[in-house]
């Protein structure tokens, strides 16, 4: 790149730095540290057990009490490279709304489930294990489910529902998925996956990353779902199994993580330009990761290798959109952003066939960022079709559109 060609360039950009947290003074920094010491799972759910299906595969699930009467239970799927715990805050804020029962389960590949086959993660493998699951926890008198996914959770949760896999499946909710945009998003997403840090030093860092990346605005949300993302590099057990951790282990970072703006570049670096427009079609801030770790810093790792599973992604979504329009149950769409819409939904919204709310001020992982609105908005929806009783004097949340 010749110098007229990188300042004309550098003029159009943000300006290349640190984008840590702002202040005044490291002593002020120091003195409004963020505490980023781990959550246990059951300051969320009551109960946590192990299912088994077909003798060869144990998948975990969270489950929160059952409600002062009766109600429907809520099965909740997350998005990849989630875990069940990202529904942690949603489960206690929705329960307090309405008489129900949340079911949070860690999917195929995912989590503290082991199965024969974790790399299998095609959408008929994870919705068969689904449907499964759930004949394993009721084997009789099954109470009316509606099943609520996130990202490729809200694709999971579709294929089961077409599948009719759930006799007494009352509805459907999908979070911040639309095959349009995904579908779109499927060419940049190696590249946001390498932009992730490979392994961190400690929990707490963890944490900390997944705060200021962005991946979760939720602090403590975060705090509670990201040992379920990651795994002891010696032991290969789940963050979650070291809790709680010792004094030392829970102290908070002293040496935050060092972000870089996508578009940013330095007095001698080369830009490469291919790379950056992946990152930001995807929307993914860059962080500096050293190419080669210190053996100091490889203590955790990612529970599940996302690059891997790159033959699945297209049947997770492809012919998402027909399939949401042409369920049978009521249906909900929560989205971080309008523009997220594919034309086939918004014909389809257009014509009245599933209501859509859109929450601001979030990014992908909704129901992390907002769990309160994410809960009226859902409350809502199954009290307007009288799925469910409410708990309390709870104020109807009027959908936007």
């Amino acid at each position: 790149m010749s110098r007229l060609q990188r300042n004309l360039l550098k003029a159009k950009l943000p300006p290349s730095g640190n984008f840590s947290r702002p202040g005044k003074s490291d002593s002020m920094k120091a003195g409004r540290a963020r505490d980023y010491k781990p959550t246990m799972w059951d300051e969320y759910f009551v109960e946590k057990i192990d299912v088994v299906v077909d003798e060869k595969n144990t998948f975990r699930v969270y489950k929160t009490k059952e409600p002062a009467q009766p109600g429907p239970v809520i099965l909740m799927l997350h998005g990849g490279g989630y875990s069940a715990l990202t529904w942690a805050q949603f489960s206690v804020e929705v329960t307090q709304i309405i008489h129900c029962q949340c079911i949070s389960i860690d999917l195929r590949g995912h989590g503290d489930s082991v199965t024969e086959n974790d790399e299998d993660l095609s959408g008929e493998t994870l919705a068969t294990d689904v449907g499964k699951i759930v004949a394993k926890l009721y084997p009789e008198n099954c109470p009316k489910i509606l099943l609520v996914g996130h990202s490729m959770g809200g694709a999971i949760a579709v294929h089961v529902a077409s599948m009719e896999l759930l006799p007494t499946l009352i509805g459907v909710t999908v979070i911040d998925v639309v095959e349009g945009t995904a579908m779109e998003a499927l060419s940049s997403m190696q590249s946001f996956l390498r932009c992730r840090p490979n392994y961190f030093k400690s929990i707490p860092h963890a944490i900390e990353w997944c705060v200021r990346s962005g991946q979760v605005r939720n602090l403590e949300s975060a705090k509670v779902s990201m040992p379920g993302q990651i795994i002891n590099c010696k032991s290969k057990k789940l963050a979650t199994n070291e809790l709680p951790l010792e004094a030392e282990e829970s102290q908070e970072p002293t040496s935050p993580t060092t972000f870089e703006h996508p578009l940013s570049i330095s007095e001698n670096a080369e830009l490469d330009t291919n790379d950056v427009a992946n990152d930001v079609a995807h929307g993914a801030p860059h962080f500096k990761v050293p190419t080669h770790n210190p053996e100091s810093i490889k203590q955790y790792t990612w529970r599940i290798d996302l690059s891997k599973s790159e033959k699945y992604w297209t049947g997770w979504f492809q012919g998402l959109s027909e399939k949401f329009l042409n369920l049978r149950v009521p249906k909900l769409l929560l989205l971080a952003s309008i523009d997220g819409l594919d034309r086939t939904l918004t014909v389809g919204q257009m014509q009245g066939k599933f209501q859509m709310q859109v929450l601001a001020r979030c990014g992908h992982a909704v129901h992390e960022d907002r769990p309160h609105e994410v809960a009226e908005v859902i409350g809502t929806y199954m009290l307007r079709n009288k799925f469910a009783e409410p708990a309390s004097d709870f104020l109807r949340h009027m959908p936007a559109c």
